[in-house]
């Protein structure tokens, strides 16, 4: 299966084995809309059976990664909907960040300029996350008389930066600049703007070069093994990498070790 690149409320480039995506909305710093949310979750459903992307690379466009929900295209409407229209909504952002979560790809966040509500989910969901130094985070849904458990954000936050520091974001919605959400571990790292670009795609084609497989492997216990003990872990681990001694990359890395040479992995 091929990826598509034909999408409509986004924007999709395919190179290499990455895949770049962006909102595509720039002059309202990239809002979400019903069907962007829709089209991304069935993207990344998608992308599991895709054999042409290795990674994807989801980042800002026009100066802003994505300001959350569209105040006018969702917001509005979801002050005039049924209880089960209601959550038909939430289970489809839900949707989203389990999509990108299973879709077997390690992700990286670009994360530019303004990154706010369903935005920074985005973000948290990504395996990765790299921010210019411009870059405010803000999970802001208590702002707008919301609960901050929303799309998996009270399970996930507090295990990248800790409980009492997502208590914090969800509580408040302030904004999480770069070099203290690097503090944090929020992101990876921090670098100038005009080398986000760049960072990314590097990191991005050294996942790309790297055997697909195990890095699937790795993606896939990294979410899973949160609702494991540390037994059924281990357990896990040891039938995963034994799946992976069994794929072509693992001979391939050893011969390129015997010979001296750096190995060229092939994903299978």
């Amino acid at each position: 299966m091929t990826t598509r690149t034909d999408v409509t409320h986004f924007n999709c480039t395919l190179a290499d084995g990455i895949a770049r995506i962006s909102l595509n909305r720039p002059e309202r710093k990239n809002p979400l809309t019903f069907d962007s949310y829709a089209e991304l979750r069935d993207w990344f459903r998608d992308l599991h059976y895709a054999e042409d992307v290795h990674v994807v690379v989801f980042e800002g466009n026009g100066g802003n990664f994505c300001s959350g929900g569209d105040v006018h295209d969702i917001i509005g409407p979801l002050t005039k909907m049924s209880m089960k229209e209601l959550m038909a909504f939430t289970r489809m952002t839900g949707d989203l960040v389990k999509a990108m979560m299973n879709c077997g790809k390690p992700v990286i966040a670009a994360v530019e300029g303004v990154c706010a509500g369903a935005g920074a989910i985005i973000a948290m969901a990504s395996d990765i996350r790299i921010a210019a130094t411009d870059a405010k985070v803000a999970f802001l849904f208590n702002r707008v008389g919301l609960a901050g458990c929303d799309m998996g954000a009270c399970a996930i936050l507090p295990r990248i930066v800790g409980q009492g520091r997502a208590a914090e974001l969800l509580y408040f919605g302030r904004s999480l600049g770069a070099e203290e959400g690097h503090a944090w571990g929020f992101f990876n790292r921090v670098v100038e703007q005009d080398k986000l670009a760049e960072t990314a795609l590097d990191m991005a084609q050294k996942l790309a070069d790297g055997p697909n497989f195990a890095n699937m492997m790795t993606k896939t216990m990294l979410n899973q093994e949160w609702s494991m003990s540390i037994e059924q872990a281990i357990e896990a681990e040891a039938q995963a990498q034994a799946i992976c001694m069994q794929t072509q990359d693992f001979h391939r890395a050893y011969h390129a070790f015997v010979a001296k040479e750096r190995p060229v992995f092939e994903g299978n």
